[in-house]
């Protein structure tokens, strides 16, 4: 990153971009983004964007060619929610449900494909059939 493009995103105070902003890496070590709280087990927990990193991008159709990731405050965060018991069973049985095909009835062991909505035998067995 020049040193043009650093000025041009450093905004601690908020007076240009309307919330505290910083270059890429120059953020303060007590803001973290959502992936950063993430990886230390931790989540937002409903506080308000605390600041963001802006840089330039040319590998994404962002707008102006300009990113942002915005950042919350680690001492505000909250440790991440664990699911019940319930939880998990409902979400095994979802996803279990995904697998099954509704033309034969058997564990695909895949995910089945959401355009062909069957398991890839039974699509075979379909397309050689026509």
């Amino acid at each position: 990153m020049s040193y043009r493009t650093a000025a041009r995103f450093f905004d601690p105070t908020g007076a240009r971009y309307g919330i505290p902003t910083w270059p890429w890496r120059m953020a303060p070590p007590h803001l973290l983004t959502r992936r950063q709280l993430a990886a230390r087990g931790l989540r937002p927990g409903g506080q308000e964007i605390a600041g963001q990193v802006l840089w330039r991008s040319r590998r994404y159709n962002a707008p102006g060619g300009v990113r942002v990731a915005y950042l919350y405050d680690v001492r505000l965060a909250l440790p991440k929610r664990t699911p019940t018991a319930a939880q998990r069973a409902a979400l095994a049985k979802a996803l279990k449900a995904r697998r099954i095909c509704p033309e034969c009835g058997t564990d695909a062991g895949y995910v089945l494909p959401r355009r062909l909505g069957v398991c890839l035998d039974c699509a075979d067995a379909w397309e050689n059939a026509s």
